[in-house]
């Protein structure tokens, strides 16, 4: 819940780096947020009405939690669009956003697990 929290305290912040505890914890929270949300969405019987204001309200900081997730490997927040190529793009992605970051400064800012500890 913390890291979901600290997510959204910098919700459209594009800058620095995010360790990938951080970028994993706030996307489960998310898988878990939205099946509730679509839960609701049937019992209310809102059709999809709450989850898209739920992923409305939250494509800001996932985009930018993405975007400081590739700033720790060294990439540029530009490679969140390699998902768009079919197939091997999505897979890809996946690998880079669970890879290791670079444990020293980068031109993005210093190692975030060396500010944790």
């Amino acid at each position: 819940m913390n890291y979901y929290l600290d997510v959204l305290k910098k919700y459209a912040d594009f800058s620095g780096r995010a360790r990938r505890q951080e970028y994993w914890m706030y996307t489960l929270f998310q898988v878990g947020a939205i099946i509730i949300v679509s839960i609701l969405d049937a019992v209310i019987g809102t059709s999809p009405w709450l989850y898209a204001l739920y992923a409305l309200g939250t494509f800001l900081p996932s985009l930018a939690v993405g975007v400081r997730r590739l700033h720790d490997l060294g990439k540029s927040g530009w490679w969140l669009l390699i998902s768009l190529v079919p197939l091997v793009g999505g897979i890809w992605l996946l690998v880079l956003l669970a890879s290791a970051g670079q444990q020293q400064p980068n031109q993005y800012g210093p190692d975030p697990k060396v500010l944790a500890a």
